[in-house]
């Protein structure tokens, strides 16, 4: 090995960048007062990025901060899988051993994909297999072990080269810069921005990236002509003949990398004419090399980012003296360099290696990828255990040898896929399709499915004896495809596979390609998923149990859960149960058993649901099942605030959310955190609710969940009268949920709060459309959850809107239709069985009928319930009731506005806190001390601060007049109606006349026909 050899070509003096470096201290700065810091820095190579970044990190540690350096390695064209932050925890596990230890600690296993000194890589959960957040659970674990390394340290993360960055070094990089939120952690990354071309992959990395606040992108510029000299005179130890500065200035355009060379070679005489290449420029550096030195710099550009020297001296084959002698007159000319690791060899620059590569001629490229492949294959400690079969898949592949390449780029996707890299999986599976046809036929035969494959059950075979066929290579590339989120390449893959099934006899195999294609429409929201779904049934229909059986069955069930709940769902989980369990499919049968419980659930058969629901919880928490366990702590608390036992569900949840955060459960969690918003609002705990429903923003997962969430902020919007956010968070969810999936838990609730919104904004046309349309189509078995308060809401508004001139006609057929809807709903648990003597109440009240008993009835109902906003709006209703019938019963009626005015101020219930103090004003009622006195301010009108002709002008705005037939009634002009208008709507703070006359009506201002009593003007 050669260390400590002089070169001189890299000027000693650091020349300008300091706006660049001023902002690299202050992110340091902040990074120590615990704000994690994000920075990209872009250039063209040789620009003088890694110069940059070796001045600020240099600075960092004399500051007292720990650096850790990692680089994107390149072999070939091939990037090794998380690469620079295996290099970058390598190197925090030498600075900060026990600081690492510890972060690190009951999850060594699973980091261990990343740095392998950690210990042996986890096997996947439960059953052997991957599942599809398996990366995501890598990634949240690397995220949250970086934050605990920095909380008591100040942390710089150097990554290096991104443009040669692998798919899952990208991903990897995405969610640490999305998700950092404490610690004392700068990461930087730098990447060539001249490379990045429109197709290049990481461009949209870097949009992306650009749309998050917390990163900061630098771009840095070339040289001008003064620092271009300052470099120079650094390089050359002199003052510049100022000829020479122009000449070379004009030659380099400025590029650091390109000044250093001309002014090296100007300086030993071999400068180069100006009409030459700068490629040539860096061959002719190289050429003048002794041939020995020129034949290791030809075989270290093969080689990769690094060649350790016992690598290079097997493949160069020459005496240890002559290879020393070769390897020094290349170091000495500074062509290559010590590695920082110090057991192997770089060039100085990558530019240089690319010059040198490009300069083989491709058989002498092809032969070094051969010899390079037999050294490793003869001595695997040449290079490091976790590159080896990485590294010997690409020397294999590049040397165009079939034969070869084939079994080696598939022990390359094994490894892959055992590292959660299931972009490069994904990479080398498809090219060992493209390699199989070239492949012998004794070479494929040898190839075995246990080798290979995880995700395809074989049915009725030996994996250890049956060989491996282009089919397997096809079903475990579409499972790589789907679980990087490569869902485009995963479809075309199944696509493949399923044309080529069509001439064979193997339901089971089209059966299980076919359910991965729903699985893949569902996520693109390119449809349900159900015609896929459907197909895979009738292939397996009378077949005997086997594994895939079980698992179209258990899919079958869980679709049908969630769009058609019913007998047919029920008997499909119940067969995927049965067929599961004489399989010995355990997270099968336990996906199923947790299916068939929601489904008694929703049966009502309540008990015995939810204690089904609560063993397949406690089962797979125990026996490490994670994605089914992340499913359950999901699908039980939904189902118990289903049933009305939110307080139940509460603490389960938020042990669903440590569970699903340890094991990096992305959607799973997400998904809780929604249903523990859901439950959150019905306790009456609007703040917290609110809370819950904006964690989806601390990580990525798929559209449905942040639905869930953006539905949630609806509604709590529309209650406290933001109609404008409840609009927006309504449009919100409807794109996250898509235009093809109308699941009744996505499509019963949206329409609710469109029907809301609507009708608070004065259309009550449309929030009338809104709820014909869910009548047409009708409410499922088991979907009262949703459907009781949509009813609800639509008796309500019909409730309000009485007297306006627009809700008569179609008024009587609409009040019909909500009761014959409500005849179809269950009413099977207490929760439900109040919202139906609601209803009933509401529709009555819309008539001009009902009584108080009834009302006080509900109350009583929803007083043995926690629902503290319910409770608050029925006795609100009892309120109003009691104060039409006699003085005697003033002071119930008090009683009850002053809890209901409680409740509404506490949670921000705009919409019920204007009503009850309103009833309250009208009736002389003091919500709080003493009563009331009759005075001027108890008119309503007044309080909204409206003159007596403003008082006119609402009214008949109220009746739906133009600002024409105001003028007219009014004997005044359009415009000065225009004006009046124009000031209503600014002292009602609403946005518009029909929104202003709904408002008028919801809080009684004008009985109907009090448009016929003007005042006098």
């Amino acid at each position: 090995m050669l260390r400590h050899v002089e070169t001189r070509s890299v000027s000693p003096v650091f020349v300008g960048r300091a706006d660049e470096l001023s902002t690299l201290h202050d992110a340091l700065a902040r990074a120590a007062r615990g704000e994690p810091q994000a920075l990209l820095l872009g250039g063209e190579a040789g620009v003088g990025k890694t110069r940059l970044i070796e001045e600020f990190t240099g600075a960092a540690v004399r500051a007292g901060a720990v650096v850790a350096l990692g680089g994107c390695v390149e072999i070939g064209a091939d990037g090794l899988p998380f690469a620079p932050f295996s290099a970058a925890l390598r190197a925090l596990r030498r600075e900060l051993p026990g600081e690492l230890a510890a972060a690190a600690a009951g999850q060594e296993e699973e980091l261990a994909r990343l740095l392998p000194e950690l210990g042996d890589p986890a096997p996947s959960r439960g059953t052997g297999r991957h599942d599809e957040e398996g990366m995501a659970r890598l990634f949240e674990l690397t995220a949250r072990l970086l934050e605990r390394v920095a909380a008591d340290h100040t942390v710089v993360v150097a990554l290096e080269d991104l443009h040669w960055a692998d798919a899952s070094t990208r991903h990897l990089l995405a969610y640490l810069l999305r998700t950092l939120r404490t610690g004392r952690l700068v990461v930087l990354a730098t990447y060539r921005s001249d490379d990045i071309h429109r197709r290049h992959p990481l461009r949209p990395l870097l949009a992306e990236l650009d749309r998050l606040r917390t990163v900061r992108r630098l771009e840095l510029a070339r040289f001008t002509r003064q620092e271009a000299g300052r470099q120079i005179a650094g390089i050359l130890a002199t003052e510049p003949d100022p000829v020479q500065v122009d000449e070379i200035f004009e030659r380099s355009d400025g590029n650091a990398f390109f000044v250093e060379e001309l002014a090296v070679a100007a300086h030993e005489g071999c400068r180069t004419s100006l009409s030459d290449s700068l490629r040539d420029l860096l061959l002719v550096r190289v050429e003048t090399l002794p041939e020995p030195a020129q034949r290791i710099a030809r075989i270290a550009a093969e080689g990769g980012s690094t060649v350790e020297h016992r690598l290079l001296a097997a493949v160069a084959r020459l005496t240890e003296d002559d290879l020393i002698e070769a390897l020094r007159g290349a170091v000495n000319a500074n062509i290559l360099i010590a590695a920082p690791t110090g057991d192997g060899y770089r060039f100085r620059h990558s530019l240089v290696r690319e010059a040198v590569s490009d300069d083989l001629l491709p058989g002498e490229r092809s032969r070094l990828n051969r010899r390079y492949a037999e050294a490793l294959e003869a001595d695997p400690t040449l290079v490091p255990a976790d590159q080896r079969v990485m590294r010997l898949a690409s020397y294999w592949y590049h040397a165009h040898d079939p034969a070869k390449a084939l079994p080696a780029v598939l022990d390359g996707s094994v490894a892959a896929r055992a590292r959660h890299a299931y972009s490069e999986q994904l990479r080398l599976l498809e090219r060992a399709m493209e390699l199989w046809d070239a492949a012998p036929q004794d070479v494929r035969s040898r190839l075995r499915l246990v080798d290979y494959t995880e995700t395809y059950s074989p049915c009725g075979c030996d994996p250890a004896t049956t060989p491996l066929t282009y089919l397997d290579l096809l079903a475990e590339a579409a499972v790589a495809g789907r679980f990087c989120g490569e869902r485009d390449r995963s479809m075309k893959i199944i696509k493949r596979a399923l044309r080529l099934l069509e001439d064979e006899n193997d339901p089971l195999r089209a059966a299980w390609f076919w359910v991965q294609r729903s699985w893949l429409v569902q996520a693109k929201a390119h449809g349900d998923g159900w015609r896929e779904l459907g197909t895979a049934q009738e292939l397996v229909r009378g077949l005997p149990p086997s594994e895939v059986h079980a698992e179209v069955l258990a899919n079958v069930a869980n679709w049908s859960m969630v769009h058609v709940p019913g007998p047919d769902a029920f008997s499909a989980a119940e067969r995927a149960v049965e067929y599961a369990r004489m399989v010995g499919a355990c997270e099968i049968e336990m996906t199923a058993r947790l299916t068939l419980g929601s489904l008694m659930v929703q049966a009502g058969d309540v008990e015995a649901g939810l204690a089904e629901m609560y063993e397949v919880n406690k089962r797979t928490v125990g026996d490490g099942i994670a994605a089914v366990a992340g499913r359950s702590y999901v699908n039980l608390p939904s189902e118990l605030e289903s049933v009305g036992r939110s307080r139940e569900a509460v603490p389960l949840m938020e042990e669903g959310i440590a569970f699903t955060r340890r094991f990096g459960l992305l959607n799973s969690e997400a998904w809780v955190w929604g249903n523990l918003a859901e439950s959150l609002f019905t306790l009456g705990r609007w703040e917290e609710a609110a809370e819950a429903a904006s964690q989806f923003r601390r990580a990525e997962q798929s559209a449905k969940p942040r639905g869930f969430h953006a539905r949630i902020r609806a509604e709590l919007a529309l209650e406290r009268g933001d109609l404008a956010e409840a609009s927006e968070q309504l449009a919100n969810a409807r794109e996250y949920f898509g235009p093809h999936d109308y699941a009744p838990q996505y499509s019963l609730p949206l329409a609710r709060i469109a029907l809301g919104v609507a009708a608070g904004e004065g259309r009550l046309l449309d929030a009338r459309a809104e709820l014909e349309r869910v009548l047409d189509d009708g409410f499922p078995p088991g979907t009262q959850r949703y459907g009781w308060p949509l009813l609800l809401t639509a008796a309500t508004e019909e409730t309000r809107a009485a007297g306006l001139p627009a809700a008569g006609p179609g008024r009587a057929e609409t009040l019909r239709r909500i009761r014959g809807a409500a005849k179809t709903l269950a009413t099977n648990v207490p929760v439900w069985q109040a919202y139906e003597r609601w209803v009933r109440a509401e529709l009555l009240r819309a008539e001009g009928r009902g009584c108080p008993e009834e009302w006080a009835e509900i109350v009583a109902a929803f007083e043995t319930l926690e629902r503290p906003y319910d409770l608050a709006r029925v006795r609100f209703r009892l309120a109003d009731a009691l104060l039409g019938t006699d003085e005697g019963s003033r002071d119930r009626a008090t009683e009850l506005l002053r809890l209901a005015h409680a409740v509404a101020e506490h949670l921000r219930a705009r919409p019920l806190a204007d009503s009850v103090a309103l009833l309250a004003r009208r009736a002389r009622l003091a919500l709080t001390g003493a009563p009331q006195q009759p005075s001027a301010s108890a008119d309503p009108v007044e309080s909204l601060g409206l003159t007596s002709r403003e008082r006119d002008v609402l009214r008949l705005v109220s009746a739906g007049r133009t600002n024409r037939q105001i003028a007219e009634e009014l004997f005044i002009s359009p415009k000065t109606a225009s004006v009046h208008v124009s000031n209503i709507l600014a002292k009602m703070g609403v946005s518009g006349r029909g929104e202003a006359a709904a408002l008028a009506h919801r809080l009684g201002l004008f009985p109907p026909g009090a448009e016929d009593r003007l005042a006098a003007g």
